[in-house]
């Protein structure tokens, strides 16, 4: 039987948290970091690539680990309900998290912005779901505000326990790799993930003196305020859960990037898209967002910014493709339909190369 505990058990002494903190956990973490010698042969080579899949968390995305973390100080200091704004990860992920708990959890989503599949996450998990007339930033807004004025948990990413449990990624890539990255390169929307990669680099840095990774942030060009260098205000993107106009890391993001010697960029739907496919293609099927990393290292290579000649890159793909199916299932071409005989088969399969 697997004695792995979920992260926080298994990295509890390097995390900042409360005495009080009681554990609640879904044995998230422990994701595969996955070699992918095709996607870097056919990006030109030279360099060795993975993927870090946190699309194999427990409710299908990375914030599990850091909700785990979240859920488990509001559980041990008593509180009895909490509340996030979501595009739909965070939703999912703090309804199963809270429902493990015994808790209430209300859900306040922007209109008409979340993908299908982590909305039905949310609701099947047994969260409270609100929707509101406005952007995620509006959402984030109110939930701070009533998060202030009431005792109910705020589990976003402002809250500083989500990034304690984010920054043990960083630490699962170096032990596997048995060094840091030299690149990591993962998707940008609210910006504490990028942050809790940082903060988890630098501190198995400072203690275990392994190298420090160079930092690849890639927003979506619609909603890239980090690249543009102010808010926008009305963030579109096919690529919903880095759909932020204002993200609330933003600085931290800029200061993870600007240290690591790395960058925030942006990248079109376009070629967000066409990188969810190529990863499916060498059997890595992830939302739109989480190609976005991957997205950039191409777009960075093929303008010649980025040299990768025997190196080692790590791409975070942050969450599942069944997370958001519709992108897959509304171009979808009909299943071929054949007689229930062997013949039939047979000439199909002849015909088909």
């Amino acid at each position: 039987m697997s004695s792995y505990s979920g992260v926080l058990e298994t990295y509890r002494q390097y995390l900042d948290i409360p005495a009080h903190t009681r554990t609640v956990t879904l044995l998230e973490g422990h994701t595969p970091l996955i070699p992918m010698p095709r996607l870097a042969e056919s990006l030109g080579g030279g360099f060795d690539l993975f993927v870090k899949f946190e699309g194999m968390n427990p409710t299908g995305s990375f914030k599990d680990r850091g909700m785990t973390v979240a859920i488990s100080e509001a559980y041990g200091a008593g509180a009895k309900s909490v509340i996030c704004a979501s595009t739909g990860n965070t939703a999912a992920s703090a309804a199963a998290y809270a429902s493990r708990a015994g808790m209430r959890c209300i859900v306040i989503i922007p209109a008409g912005k979340v993908a299908t599949g982590k909305l039905a996450g949310a609701v099947a998990y047994g969260a409270e779901v609100i929707q509101i007339d406005g952007s995620f930033d509006d959402a984030l807004n109110l939930v701070l505000a009533i998060s202030q004025k009431h005792p109910i948990a705020l589990v976003n990413s402002l809250n500083p326990y989500r990034l304690e449990g984010q920054k043990t990624a960083a630490f699962e890539i170096t032990e596997v790799l048995g060094d840091a990255p030299d690149w990591l390169a993962l998707p940008v929307g609210n910006a504490g993930n990028i942050s809790a990669y940082w903060m988890g680099f630098k501190q198995q840095h400072e203690r275990e003196n392994t190298g420090l990774p160079q930092i690849l942030g890639v927003q979506a060009e619609g909603s890239a305020p980090l690249v543009l260098g102010h808010p926008v205000e009305h963030p579109e993107t096919v690529a919903t859960a880095i759909r932020i106009g204002k993200p609330a890391r933003g600085e931290q993001a800029l200061e993870a990037a600007e240290q690591s010697g790395g960058r925030i960029i942006a990248v079109s739907d376009d070629e967000i898209l066409k990188m969810q496919k190529i990863l499916a293609a060498n059997g890595v099927w992830v939302e739109p967002a989480s190609a976005a990393g991957i997205a950039g290292l191409k777009h960075e290579l093929e303008r010649g910014a980025i040299d990768l000649k025997g190196k080692t890159v790590a791409a975070v793909c942050t969450g599942h493709g069944l997370k958001d199916p519709d992108i897959i299932t509304k171009d979808m071409p009909k299943p071929h339909v054949l007689p229930s005989e062997m013949n039939a088969l047979e000439d199909y399969l002849a015909r088909e190369k």
